[in-house]
């Protein structure tokens, strides 16, 4: 499994024009924020002192945790190819057990999508300094490192699922555009939630890979929120919390570091079941 796990790797680099459709969700992201968002959010918040580094903490937290997403679509990729080129065919003609060409096919797009998250970690630190903002400390950092691996395993078993569907490059390709345009709008990172009407805000909420997002705003946006907000009205940090996605209310629910924990894992479990069990009934 490990050898067949290297070669889909070697295939995914290999591919340039992978790598950078993989990464689309995220350019999209960045230039939107660069170019027009940015200072529309950072004035809607004049009294703030050091809103413009929060801000860009709050943008760099959501550009991380859909990452994954992405890029592990990208990856997945190399299955798709196979199946269509017949080369499935030859690798279950081979000695190898089909259990592990599929655990071979995941595990390298789960690898591929946590090593580019990390990336995008490290480039959003380096774009929050350049906002005059600061990097993670010590401890914010070593959370954020463990949320990591729990959020890309949700986003793979999730892409992993829809991906098993697909038999044609060109449904995939048009598939992953069209993901890698939406999942801005699903996450809640093109527009804070606050800004969006009710039925927006609960579709955004209920989505699996936005739970990651907020797991990341709570522990990226601590210790920034807690300087711009100093000595503030307790009410109201809760309130810009729950405009910028930072907290989700539920009727009088407010879900918590571990609730986002188990939805993540209860979505890992969900979609890889199914999808593992997809793809390795098919015999072409």
């Amino acid at each position: 499994m490990l050898n067949f796990t290297q070669r889909n790797l070697k295939v995914f680099f290999r591919q340039k024009s992978a790598v950078f459709f993989s990464l689309l969700g995220v350019i999209l992201v960045i230039g939107l924020y660069v170019l027009f968002l940015g200072d529309v959010w950072i004035r809607n918040f004049p009294e703030i002192q050091g809103a413009k580094g929060l801000m860009g903490t709050w943008v760099i937290a959501g550009i991380v945790s859909i990452t994954p997403v992405t890029t592990a679509m990208g990856a997945f990729e190399a299955m798709v190819q196979d199946r269509s080129r017949k080369l499935n065919r030859d690798f279950l003609a081979s000695p190898v057990q089909r259990w592990k060409l599929v655990g071979g096919y995941v595990f390298s797009a789960y690898l591929v999508a946590l090593l580019m998250s990390l990336v995008a970690l490290a480039l959003g630190e380096l774009y929050i300094l350049s906002c005059g903002g600061k990097v993670l400390a010590s401890g914010a950092l070593g959370k954020t490192l463990l949320i990591l691996p729990l959020s890309t395993l949700a986003s793979s078993a999730m892409v992993f699922f829809f991906v098993s569907f697909f038999q044609s490059p060109a449904a995939f390709s048009t598939a992953s555009t069209v993901i890698g345009t939406l999942i801005g709008f699903l996450t809640g990172i093109y527009l804070p939630l606050g800004s969006l009407p009710e039925a927006v805000r609960w579709v955004v909420k209920l989505f699996p890979v936005s739970h990651a997002g907020a797991l990341l705003r709570q522990v990226m946006l601590e210790a920034p929120t807690a300087e711009c907000f100093a000595g503030a009205p307790e009410a109201a940090v809760r309130d810009f919390q729950e405009s910028m996605g930072v907290l989700y209310r539920y009727g009088d629910f407010t879900a918590g570091p571990f609730t986002h924990v188990l939805v993540l894992l209860g979505v890992s479990i969900l979609f890889f079941l199914p999808a593992w069990w997809n793809v390795s009934r098919k015999k072409s």
